[in-house]
């Protein structure tokens, strides 16, 4: 063998010797960094890329911003997420942890975002529709039972009522006014894709917790695809799924009190006797005694005084635990979550408890097979016997509580009798629940090859709603007979939807298609029994049949919907967009003699104008959009078999035997067809400055056509009423949402958000002779909801001279204003629309500060230009016998008060006393703090935020009342049951999640 070849061998063997040692050296001194990826909030990023600069190792965070990466060398890590600017950063061996915050790239973030919209899912920059989304920082660190109190003033152009704050109580929502008059106005709720609305479920039974995102559909575009129930917006709300990644474990958990923003405070003592004193002489009466009744005397010889509404109520406690497990592999993902609710009111009685359990499950069974579910099971109980707050703020100082068995006095102010013990709804046996079993299901086909882009889906959903409502009012209650009641239902629905999509792009075109195919179905039954005259209570409403008396009752009804759909998006060059829709169904609930199908089409288009060559060069504009859209959409809200003509039972006697017999109930109109409302939308979204200050503005015009009108008949045709398609109503709104950065200083930002939205209703025709309805108070120009009643000018005083204007009354009495100039002040000439019930527009003001860690959320919520009757201060000829309160005042011909009558006045006109309604809250206000990787490296943790929450801190009004926004009913309503003042509340929470 040649020497140098031999040489060369050996110098080979040692050069791979030496690097081998090398190697295996170096690996010995291999290293691991752990670190956490979040925003400039400190909320974990999942899904963000860790890339080692010039290789293609790398790895993902996991879905709390968590990472761990094994390298051999000093190296450069690149991180990077949709919507934040890539960040480097160079690591060592000597290198443990890392706490990276990436910034916000806000243009390319709102282009890129996915917003969930009917039926699927487009870029923020390829929508041609009205669609808000709600920030998800409502959706947590937020004491709500009902995702709607937290939309609540945060989205322009819908407006949330709760009208009453009982725990579990519903708000209401009203999207860019009211498009009807009988009908239901309320927004068609969509969960996951399947229907909430008409399956007999709520939002109560959505925990906000397993809410992952809210979008509203507004304009004839996004709303048409739901035909017959699209008139009154969309809500929809996507539950959290799993994502890929070992498994993550979170808790999230509150507890905090709550007691009444305002407490409406009745007279004490000295101001009571005071008030009976000026009520007698101005009645023209001689008191035999100080106060009004002799049940009242021993209490006020001994001194002895009853505060009734700190004895109705309580402070209240709320509690909620949610506990969630999510993860997977790139083939099976899952989102499991539990959750209990416990809220014990500020009025004594009141409770609310909710127990949930949710399993979202997604499976990649094959490349082209994909298989999903969304199960839920929730149990609403609302059990109880209540307090009555009314009684309370009515009850004498003086008035006995307890007999001397300890028991509840029936009459506290006995011998009157208009008002029992507030306590007694304490004593009755009451419950009330409710369980919603839904189960939804999917499986989705993606074909290839020539196919490539068309996906096939099958969505199925039920829902089985039982429900039970028992009560038992006894002896204790003042029911001598005792009365027991039992009401059980069944709710059991189900809807297929078969769903076509396709999409492809070609150069410079994409198009979107969607066909869709659905079937609804709804049953429903109940039964009713109830008995009267019991032995005694002991059985309460166990055994009705022990009852002297019982009668019974049931009923049942189907509700179907038959669908079909299609739409098609197109866009050229991301700039020019186009949308069109339309949606065909066909309802049960319409008449025989016409077609039970109707067609709602919609079109828009959208120009991205930033996109433009010319725009290049206008550095300050990142996105700039205009959009139109016009359609058609409908509204079927009212009950089945309106269009059937159906007779009641009765029971007569006939020669001494009970015999049933039939009389009219519903007089149907087979010839009855949906509402249809046409509308038009203008809209631009904009972001400028690098997306210091972004947002969109919306203007639009509705007009609904054939109003499902429940018109009054003569009562000689043996009916009240009839639905008929009748009227126009007119809807013109303007909508704002400003977003802006407004500081941005190392540590410390200050985020704002704004939105502004006015509406203005106007009844068009009623029945087609463009003539008003003075009965049912609908005025042919204004508002569907007016308060229609006298001018009030003040109260005549002492030396006025009212023969020339309202003859007959005296001082103290309330003057009112002459319209027509008669001289005389009557129902038919002196009365007039005094001011709208919905607020002419609404607002809400989001201030968010940071400072590294901390961080503090101010929202504040306006709604104004809205008049309401106010009940609080209308006790028709109720005021020497019952208490009244401090704040309300009246007059004297010694204090000449001009806004309040005299005790003596009796208000036969039946004056409203129309009041101002708007108001402006500071709504919530919460501080929270995000712990940061070091911290959480050592406690073991993924991540970990705290926070304390205030909600309804303080209401800004001229109201004088118990809240401007609840309705509080007077006595002989038949609601004052549920009068329940606005709360405040506070709460301390934690959102945690392991490793």
């Amino acid at each position: 063998m040649n020497v140098n070849f031999t040489k060369l061998i050996c110098m080979l063997l040692f050069i791979q010797i030496l690097a081998t040692g090398y190697n295996g050296l170096y690996a010995q001194g291999t290293f691991s960094i752990k670190g956490k990826v979040s925003d400039q909030t400190g909320a974990g990023i999942p899904g963000a890329n860790i890339k080692v600069a010039g290789t293609n190792q790398g790895t993902v965070t996991d879905n709390n911003g968590a990472f761990s990466i094994t390298l051999s060398s000093p190296s450069t890590l690149q991180i990077s997420y949709i919507g934040y600017t890539q960040q480097s950063v160079p690591v060592t061996a000597n290198t443990q942890t890392l706490d990276i915050k990436l910034a916000e790239n806000e243009a390319d973030k709102n282009l890129n975002e996915v917003v969930v919209v009917g039926y699927g899912t487009q870029k923020k920059s390829d929508i041609t529709g009205a669609v808000t989304s709600i920030p998800k920082s409502r959706l947590s660190q937020l004491p709500v039972t009902n995702v709607l109190q937290a939309i609540q003033g945060a989205a322009a152009g819908v407006n949330v009522s709760q009208t009453s704050s009982v725990p579990g109580a519903q708000p209401s929502a009203l999207v860019r006014g009211q498009n009807s008059i009988n009908a239901t106005t309320g927004p068609y709720v969509v969960v996951d894709g399947i229907p909430l609305s008409k399956t007999g479920g709520s939002l109560n039974d959505i925990n906000p917790n397993d809410i992952a995102s809210v979008e509203i559909l507004k304009d004839a575009s996004a709303v048409a695809i739901y035909g017959t129930n699209g008139s009154n917006g969309v809500i929809l709300i996507t539950t959290k799924r799993g994502t890929t990644g070992k498994p993550v474990i979170r808790y999230n958990a509150y507890a905090g009190v709550e007691n009444m923003a305002h407490i409406l405070k009745p007279r004490n003592a000295t101001e009571y006797v005071q008030k009976y004193a000026d009520w007698i002489a101005q009645t023209g009466q001689t008191a035999i005694n100080p106060v009004p009744n002799f049940g009242e005397l021993a209490n006020y010889n001994a001194g002895i005084t009853t505060d009734w509404i700190d004895e109705a109520t309580q402070t209240g406690v709320m509690q909620d635990h949610n506990l969630s497990i999510s993860g997977g592999t790139e083939d099976v993902k899952y989102f499991l979550s539990g959750d209990y609710l416990d809220q014990k009111g500020v009025v004594k009685g009141y409770n609310y408890k909710r127990a949930s359990i949710r399993s979202n499950l997604d499976v990649d069974v094959t490349d082209f097979l994909k298989v999903g579910t969304s199960l839920f099971l929730t149990n609403n109980n609302y059990d109880g016997g209540r307090a009555n707050l009314l009684f309370a703020s009515a009850m004498s100082p003086y008035g006995q509580m307890y007999n001397a068995n300890g028991t509840y006095k029936i009459h506290p102010m006995q011998p009157e009798q208009l008002f029992t013990n507030p306590m007694l709804g304490l004593t009755t046996d009451r419950i009330q629940r409710s369980t919603n079993l839904n189960g939804n299901a999917f499986a989705e086909v993606k074909f290839s090859g020539v196919l490539e882009g068309l996906k096939y889906r099958l969505n199925a959903g039920y829902t089985y709603l039982p429900a039970r409502n028992a009560s038992y009012t006894g002896r204790l209650a003042n029911d001598l007979n005792g009365t027991a009641e039992n009401f059980n239902s069944e709710t059991n629905s189900y809807t297929l939807e078969n769903l076509l999509t396709y999409t492809k792009d070609f150069g410079k075109h994409h198009i979107d298609l969607t066909g869709l195919y659905s079937n609804q179905q709804r049953k429903y039954i109940e039964t009713r029994a109830r008995a009267v005259g019991f032995v005694n209570d002991e059985l309460s409403f166990n055994n009705l049949g022990a009852g002297a008396t019982q009668t019974s009752a049931s009923y049942a009804d189907r509700y179907g919907l038959v669908s079909q759909m299609g739409r098609i998006n197109y866009s050229y060059d991301s700039r020019y967009l186009f949308t069109l829709t339309a949606r065909r169904d066909g309802s049960s609930v319409f008449g025989s003699n016409t077609t039970k199908y109707g067609v709602f089409p919609s079109a828009a288009i959208g120009w991205n104008v930033s996109n433009e060559d010319f725009m290049e060069d206008v550095k300050f504009v990142d996105n700039l959009k205009l959009r139109v859209s016009h359609g058609k959409s409908g509204n079927e809200a009212i009950s089945v078999y309106r269009t059937i003509t159906t007779n009641g039972i009765v029971r007569q006697p006939f020669n001494g035997v009970s015999t049933i017999g039939a009389v009219a109930s519903n007089l149907g109109n087979v010839n009855l067809l949906w509402e249809t409302t046409l509308s038009t939308n203008l809209g631009v979204d904009f972001s400028l400055f690098n997306s210091r200050i972004s947002g969109s503005v919306d203007a639009y015009k509705t007009k609904t056509t054939d109003i499902l009108l429940l018109r009054s008949l003569p009562i000689i045709t043996g009916y009240n009423n009839v639905f008929d398609n009748l009227g126009e109503v007119e809807n013109k709104g303007l909508e704002i949402t400003l977003n802006t950065k407004n500081l941005d200083k190392g540590d410390f930002k200050w985020e704002s958000s704004f939105n502004f939205s006015t509406n203005r209703n106007k009844l068009i025709d009623l029945y087609g002779d463009k003539k008003s309805d003075l009965g049912n108070r609908w005025f042919i120009g204004q508002p569907i909801s007016v308060v229609y009643d006298y001018r009030l000018e003040g109260v005549w005083q002492t030396g006025e001279d009212p023969s020339n204007q309202d003859p007959g009354a005296k001082p103290g009495d309330l003057k009112f204003a002459d319209i027509n100039g008669d001289g005389i002040i009557t129902a038919d000439g002196d009365r007039e629309v005094l001011g709208q019930r919905a607020p002419k527009w609404t607002g809400g003001l989001t201030n968010t500060f940071h400072y590294k860690n901390l961080h503090l959320n101010i929202f504040i919520q306006t709604a104004q230009g809205m008049t309401k009757n106010n009940n609080d201060l209308n006790y028709s000829d109720e005021t020497g016998k019952r208490n009244t309160p401090a704040e309300v005042g009246y007059w004297t011909p010694t204090n000449g008060n001009n806004s309040r009558p005299a005790l003596s006045y009796n208000n036969t006109r039946g004056y409203g006393y129309a009041s101002d309604g708007a108001y402006t809250r500071i709504k919530d206000v919460t501080l929270s703090y995000v712990f940061g990787a070091k911290t959480l490296e050592k406690l073991r943790l993924g991540s970990l935020t705290i926070y304390a929450s205030g909600r309804n801190l303080h209401t800004f009004t001229n109201w004088i009342g118990w809240d401007p926004e609840g309705d509080y009913a007077p006595r002989g309503s038949g609601e004052w049951v549920n009068n329940y003042p606005v709360t405040r509340t506070f709460v301390f929470g934690a959102n945690i999640s392991l490793r």
